[in-house]
């Protein structure tokens, strides 16, 4: 029995292998939203002070800081693993902790957690980052029920600064595990944990702050651009109570394309509703946990609804509202993410329900006088339905074995990157051509990609974060680098670029895309680096437009990040080195 807490622990392992296998190998993730380089470089975007809102802050700067130590691509991959293994074993201790459910129902919690569309759904979209969040969650409300249940410690405060930092590593993570913080902590709990929450989000608060790109309103396209998608026979509401509906039809499993969607929600909502009663009745001798479960319920009912209502016509509205007259609620416009929340419940649902059913199982040998043959078969009856359970759970979506069918694989980058980097210097920012910030390279598959020149390059690259987005296009929230994309493709003077703080334009050959009149400006430019797949050219006459004000900026913004990060090592050390007992004696 001792060893049993480690099978959860094992069984979460296998599956992240599993279903992140083609990562294992030597290569580069590189799919859709995610880029991994080799190295990467601390750049004022990297700091989230660039032109666009800081949407992947502190993540870029993370891996900016450790890539001259550890291959960037290396750790990418390490940590998207850890994440994937997180949530399984989260799911599983918060049953065990919650429920006092056996290693069977465990295992289901497990399979909820990993094996579901939403974790393929964003693998496919390439947002391992926003997976980090989603691991956090089971471990966030474990961690609030062991503040409620056994009183504050050092360790608990610990494990809740390391919860939401690991969340943190992008805004909506920290927006997802604040959540659920925020509303299990308790009353008594709510001053520290708004603390905490605000030093684990300080990165991409200071960003937002001190470049203003946050605060600028977003396009009001962008709503219905990603709000939650219908699947076929499913509606919204019902694609979203499956964990599924992503705003992108392309970044689905094959199998949510066909009957069987319809299928594997119908098969996941009755597990979830077997265990659904369980789960919110009430146990005289642990009045904290119910109010954790009950919470957990109330928030999945909620993460489902909502995102559906907000794909109405009158709920587009308001969003639209929120977006153009609320600062930093651009946050929000991707609703089907924040379905994420519902994964805590829908496992103790799944595991209790396994329980349940194996229980009335269990019931038919009571009959029997020997009372290890009624052990036994309750044992036998465990074991068998949860392994039904992880059954009906895992052949539906077969296709997120594998790298979700082998789409989420390593690539390999030309050579021509690594001396493109070594060739640019100061003064000057970088622009690319051809126009747009995503692109199909003969290396990279058949789906558009986000250019990895920002990560790849050690000065900054001007993006103008427009999104093509379900044949419309989202603007993004700066102005300089729509200017300096125009003069390029305008093929206006090169001392415009200069002006425009612009030391270098890199063309990327190997890429289709518009270039416009672009040829006349880069007859005025010097030629530094030319191969099959990049020219890159220096602009004559720029100059650096780095002031006083934006070496203070990045000071500040450089802090936040020591302090996330000391947050984060922090308090998991601590958690790891003052580990409490049992928080409750059932």
């Amino acid at each position: 029995m001792r060893w049993a807490g480690l099978i959860p622990a094992g069984y979460s392992a296998v599956l992240a292998a599993l279903i992140a296998g083609p990562l294992l190998g030597s290569g580069y993730l590189l799919l859709r939203d995610a880029v991994s380089t080799p190295r990467s470089y601390l750049t004022d975007s990297a700091l989230g002070l660039g032109d666009a809102a800081p949407r992947a802050v502190p993540q870029d700067a993370l891996l900016a800081a450790m890539s001259p130590i550890v291959d960037g691509g290396l750790l990418v991959k390490a940590m998207l693993l850890v994440t994937l293994w997180a949530a399984g074993y989260g799911a599983a201790v918060l049953a065990r902790e919650l429920l006092a459910v056996p290693v069977g129902p465990q295992l289901v919690a497990t399979t909820v957690a990993m094996w579901n569309p939403f974790v393929a759904e964003r693998l496919l979209q390439g947002h391992w980052s926003l997976l980090t969040g989603y691991a956090a969650l089971p471990w966030t409300a474990l961690v609030a029920y062991r503040l409620r249940a056994a009183g504050s410690s050092i360790a608990a405060w610990g494990a809740l600064a390391g919860c939401l930092a690991a969340a943190g590593l992008t805004p909506t993570g920290s927006l997802l595990a604040g959540c659920v913080a925020l509303l299990t902590v308790g009353r008594r709990n709510m001053l520290g944990t708004l603390v905490l929450l605000a030093a684990a989000s300080a990165p991409w608060l200071a960003a937002t702050a001190l470049s203003g790109a946050g605060g600028e309103p977003s396009d009001p396209a962008g709503v219905a651009a990603f709000a939650a998608r219908a699947e076929p026979g499913l509606g919204t509401l019902g694609s979203l109570a499956g964990l599924g509906g992503i705003w992108n039809a392309d970044a689905v499993p094959n199998s949510r394309t066909t009957p069987i969607a319809i299928v594997a929600t119908a098969l996941l909502l009755v597990i979830v509703a077997s265990g659904f009663r369980a789960v919110a009745a009430a146990r005289p001798d642990d009045r904290a946990g119910l109010r954790i479960r009950r919470t957990l319920l109330a928030m999945a009912v909620a993460a489902v609804a909502l995102p559906a209502l907000a794909a109405t016509g009158w709920g587009m509205e308001v969003m639209r509202w929120l977006v153009v007259d609320v600062p930093g609620a651009g946050l929000l416009r991707d609703t089907q993410k924040y379905v994420a929340l519902a994964m805590p419940a829908y496992a103790l649902c799944a595991a209790a329900g396994c329980r349940a059913l194996a229980a009335r199982i269990g019931e038919r040998a009571a009959n029997s006088a020997d009372t290890r043959t009624v052990a036994r078969g309750g044992a036998v009856a465990t074991r068998s339905v949860a392994a039904l359970f992880i059954a009906l759970l895992v052949v539906p979506l077969l296709d997120l074995a594998w790298g979700v069918g082998g789409s989420v694989r390593p690539v390999h980058y030309p050579i021509g990157w690594q001396r493109v980097a070594e060739e640019i210097e100061k003064p000057g920012d970088v622009a690319i051509l051809p126009g747009g910030m995503f692109r199909r390279f003969p290396y990279s598959g058949k789906v558009a990609v986000l250019d990895p020149a920002p990560r790849m390059l050690p000065r900054d690259v001007l993006q103008t974060g427009r999104l093509p987005v379900r044949g419309l296009t989202v603007a993004g929230e700066g102005t300089r680098a729509v200017e300096v994309e125009n003069t390029l493709l305008h093929g206006d003077p090169a001392q415009r670029l200069a002006d425009l703080g612009v030391g270098w334009v890199l063309v990327e050959r190997s890429t289709p895309g518009p270039l416009g009149d672009s040829a006349k400006t880069l007859a005025q430019l010097e030629p530094r680096y030319a191969d099959d797949h990049f020219a890159l050219y220096r602009v004559p006459g720029a100059a650096d437009r780095a002031t006083e004000s934006q070496g203070a900026h990045r000071i500040i913004a450089i802090v936040a990040h020591l302090l996330w990060i000391a947050l984060l090592i922090g308090g998991l050390l601590t958690a790891a080195v003052r580990r409490p007992g049992r928080a409750v004696r059932r």
